[in-house]
């Protein structure tokens, strides 16, 4: 197959042209086989075949998490016997929702993860150790493994946690590659100084990493990325996803933010009152699945804000790329009269190298505003550290939460519970 598809450095009007088409088929597809869309589609006059190009989607109302949730069922558009895979959402935003894939989605999923991995830089051949999940129908893990395979990567399946493993999995078979949530890699290295394991020199190349930011938005590297590559020189590529989207985008070897697939992919960015950011602001991304059987979404909200740049890449390819997610926006917070989001307190507390482990938990206080409890823990026996990171904390947001050490054993529990699919470094606990 081939890894560097010619869309992605086609012009902007050939990708505009292909993603039109793509369009009026889902449209087409939706009408025929989605009770939810033909609900929508009627209630609100719509005639699928007015809508022609990208701009008349803004004439289509939004389909939200909420609807998912309410409306699973209805959302499927192949009967169940067609299903032969079924994914959850991680439920971070309230109850998950089901997906079910079709083989046509399998092999979609498989080709979306092998070109984001051959941007990345992955090639046939390398051999790659992927450290998250395949189970617990978990999407991400079971379509890094179809990616692998499909562009003729070798796959170490050692799922996540354990660094006494992984280290013995990369001694034993020098893996390239690595496919891990980067904070992991912390404790990789702790293990490997505690162990007298030269991870230095060892086999692994890079990493692509999910789950957590590796760049700010102007794309240096942020307090979590520096602090691994200060230890360890391996090259960290970010990737952004999600199982409502079936569809990731990638870095390439630039590092310039992630690359769209525009044949898989359509993204919009939307202001608070549904309207087109303009050129370099924030806001909402909108996506519309495109070749996607069993359950396809049109202009669905992803909560996530982001700014997109469309400028050429350095790589060559023309496609549009998506800056660090600022946040999302049900984690907004408002706290003594400023606005936060989680990766902002992330950044602070990975930039200390005496927190080990820490997690950001908010909840509603007694008279009804946010509160913030950044709970960590430390090695290190310093009185000054708790007055350090709240000064921190008032530097770079003007304002300091409350904190509480809590024992290494029982927060990292908290914070890597075997029953959660990724870290829980955030706990929106609001009413």
């Amino acid at each position: 197959m081939n890894l560097f598809p010619s869309i992605e450095y086609a012009s902007p009007a050939e990708i505009r042209s292909l993603q039109e088409q793509k369009l009026a088929e889902l449209l087409k597809y939706l009408q025929d086989h989605s009770v939810f869309y033909q609900r929508m589609f009627s209630a609100n006059g719509i005639n699928v075949e007015n809508i022609r190009k990208l701009e008349d989607l803004q004439q289509l109302p939004l389909t939200s998490k909420s609807d998912l949730q309410q409306y699973n069922h209805d959302f499927f558009c192949v009967p169940g016997h067609k299903i032969v895979d079924y994914s959850t959402t991680s439920g971070t935003l309230g109850d998950p929702v089901t997906f079910g894939l079709s083989d046509s989605d399998l092999e979609r999923l498989a080709y979306n993860e092998a070109i984001s991995f051959a941007c990345a830089g992955i090639k046939e051949g390398d051999l790659v150790q992927m450290m998250t999940t395949v189970d617990k129908r978990f999407m991400a893990g079971l379509a890094y493994f179809l990616g692998l395979r499909k562009m003729g990567a070798g796959v170490i399946r050692m799922g996540p946690g354990i660094p006494e493993l992984q280290w013995d999995s990369i001694l034993r078979y020098k893996p390239k590659w690595l496919i891990t949530v980067p904070s992991f890699l912390l404790k990789m290295i702790e293990f490997a100084e505690n162990h007298g394991i030269d991870y230095r020199n060892s086999s692994v190349y890079g990493a692509v990493c999910i789950g957590e930011s590796l760049r700010e938005q102007d794309f240096t590297d942020s307090a979590l990325s520096r602090k691994i590559g200060e230890k360890w020189g391996i090259r960290l590529f970010s990737t952004y996803a999600s199982t409502e989207m079936s569809t990731a985008f990638a870095e390439c070897g630039l590092q310039q933010g992630g690359h769209q697939h525009p044949e898989l992919i359509i993204t919009e960015i939307l202001d608070e009152n549904g309207e087109p950011v303009l050129p370099g602001e924030t806001g909402e991304l909108v996506v519309t699945t495109l070749g996607v059987e069993a359950l396809p979404l049109l202009r669905f909200k992803t909560g996530d804000l982001v700014t997109a740049h469309h400028e050429p890449c350095g790589c060559g390819r023309t496609t549009m790329r998506l800056g660090p997610v600022v946040g999302r926006k049900q984690h907004m917070i408002k706290y003594r009269g400023t606005t936060l989001y989680p990766p902002a307190l992330n950044d602070i507390l990975n930039d200390f190298d005496g927190i080990t482990v820490y997690q950001i938990v908010i909840r509603t206080n007694s008279i009804g505003t946010d509160e913030i409890i950044v709970k960590i823990s430390t090695d290190e026996k310093r009185e000054d550290l708790l007055n350090e990171v709240k000064d921190r904390f008032r530097a770079k947001l003007r304002v300091s939460p409350k904190i509480e050490v809590i024992p290494s054993e029982e927060l990292t529990l908290q914070v890597h519970n075997p029953k959660s699919r990724k870290p829980l470094h955030f706990l929106d606990l609001r009413l």
